[in-house]
């Protein structure tokens, strides 16, 4: 297994994915307690000398102006953690709470909040043992970052809040319990320690990495569909060429065209109408794929720099910079990561849009050229697909809802201290579900597309690749000449689509 060391440095959005899904341990760097003791000095000196400093010995937000007492320095830190996990909903799935524990962790590691080393290292244990603070989902408006999520993850670092096990309830258990198991004393906190933990973007971090990495997989998902709906549609490739893409050279345009001819090439049931009337000109569904699928990976590229940036960055405030000064920073709010989730969920919706007018086109007779309507070569008693195109319709309908911008709204918090938001906690949970209802469209499109290249069997094989594909699909999801429940077939393409990108990109790299 992969080892990866927090020290601080940028992680990648593959390094985050990996750790979530257990692929990955983390560990933190030999050198962090060093160098976060340099800033740490920093705060226990500021507190000798008096002044003010927000969050250590002075009250929160709007209560920035409020003292507090050495006495209460201490109390001060627990209660921020108390207050403001605040959070309802359902909780966060296990694999996002992963990636806040090492994401929170890295962020500390830095050497810029002013902290002990006992804080990232305790968050990297829990995350090592597999316990797990409950997070509720819902509370956060991505601005001061998304405090409620993080309090709610700190909470069982001093014995409080609840954690969850393998074999616990959604809700966990009372985090005291579960830490007195295994034998771990809760922290006591210091000076500024509280405010730390709750400052920060990595909730927004862990969701709009997972989403970029997904949708990564789902741009060559979407070429592979479209090249096999092409196949099933006696469809032309000639708008792919490359003479004529080259004249408009947007670069996922270009790369979206070059996987199609490569999917393509040499296709004989291409070659056996190459030449008839129909093939003059396709619709758009089908001669523009890679104009839109272009424009996803271009809008997708800047969302890869978006959190790839992020993942390097310090989100915490105040900041000690590394000449000793202590300053407060915006550098908690969400606004980058909003803009990107925003526009990535418009961008990706139109994947499972421009598929579901290809899957109409196969299933109607009037359109599908020779095919039996909704694929079902005994309709009437059978209906085929027809139900599977509601399904596709249904989500690229849900996705027009969940496209709506997040980022352009706000609301006043915090007494208006902080009156200006980014509502980015709602761009990439709304993310989140628009590509994963992409991924059902797609896996809609690939069953219909499949069945389409079964029902044209008489007239001649598909590509190379995209026999390959149609041999992996049929692995595990039969022809269906007589009606079966559809669903199953669905959830089988969906769990195939990292597979049948990877089959599709080696057989075209060999048939080259």
């Amino acid at each position: 297994m992969r080892e990866i060391v927090v020290d601080g440095s940028a992680l990648t959005v593959e390094d985050v994915v990996a750790v979530a899904h257990g692929q990955a341990r983390a560990s933190l760097g030999p050198d962090v307690p060093r160098r976060m003791e340099t800033s740490r000095s920093v705060v226990v000196k500021a507190l000798s000398g008096g002044a003010p400093v927000y969050g250590v010995n002075t009250g929160f937000g709007a209560l920035a102006d409020t003292p507090v007492g050495e006495a209460d320095l201490t109390t001060l830190q627990g209660a921020i953690l108390r207050s403001h996990a605040a959070a309802v909903g359902v909780p966060l799935e296990d694999e996002v709470v992963r990636a806040l524990l090492l994401l929170r962790a890295r962020t500390l590691a830095a050497g810029y909040s002013g902290v002990r080393a006992e804080l990232p290292a305790r968050l990297l244990e829990l995350l090592s043992l597999g316990l797990l603070p409950v997070v509720p989902g819902k509370g956060s408006v991505g601005a001061s970052g998304d405090l409620a999520q993080l309090a709610h993850l700190a909470l069982p670092l001093i014995g409080e809040g609840r954690l969850r096990v393998v074999g616990d309830p959604p809700s966990g258990r009372p985090a005291a319990e579960v830490l007195r198991e295994h034998g771990l004393e809760p922290l006591t906190l210091a000076p500024k320690e509280g405010l730390s933990l709750v400052n920060g973007t990595e909730p927004m971090q862990a969701l709009l990495a997972f989403s970029v990495h997904e949708a990564e997989m789902l741009v060559q998902a979407a070429d592979v569909a479209c090249a096999l709906s092409v196949e099933a549609l006696l469809g032309t490739d000639r708008p792919y060429d490359e003479r004529v893409q080259v004249i408009r050279p947007h670069p996922g345009q270009l790369v979206s065209a070059a996987n199609l001819r490569a999917l393509l090439a040499g296709s004989p049931l291409l070659a056996s109408h190459r030449h008839s009337r129909h093939a003059v000109q396709d619709a758009y569904c089908l001669r523009c794929a890679p104009q839109v699928h272009g424009a996803v990976r271009d809008v997708l590229g800047f969302a890869r720099q978006v959190i790839t940036t992020e993942l390097g960055a310090v989100v915490d405030n105040p900041v000690i910079v590394p000449d000793g000064e202590v300053m407060t920073t915006g550098n908690f709010h969400g606004e980058p990561l909003a803009f990107a989730a925003d526009m990535l969920a418009m961008a990706t919706s139109e994947l499972a849009s421009i598929s579901e007018r290809r899957v109409d086109r196969m299933l109607d007779p009037a359109f599908s050229r020779g095919l039996p309507p909704f694929l079902a070569p005994a309709a009437g008693t059978n209906s085929g697909f027809m139900l599977a195109q509601y399904t596709a319709a249904s989500l690229v309908s849900e996705n027009k809802v969940l496209a709506h911008p997040a980022s352009v709204d706000t609301i006043p918090t915090s007494g208006k201290q902080e009156d200006h938001v980014s509502m980015g906690w709602h761009a990439v949970r709304k993310l989140r579900e628009v590509v994963g209802n992409v991924r059902a469209c797609l896996a809609v499109e690939i069953c219909c597309a499949t069945q389409g290249i079964d029902l044209r069997a008489s007239v001649a094989l598909p590509s190379v690749p995209l026999q390959a594909v149609h041999a992996l699909v049929r692995s595990s999801v039969p022809r269906m000449d007589i009606d079966r429940e559809v669903a199953p077939q669905l959830a089988a393409v969906e769990a195939l689509l990292p597979d049948i990108c990877r089959v599709a990109a080696e057989a075209c790299a060999s048939s080259r």
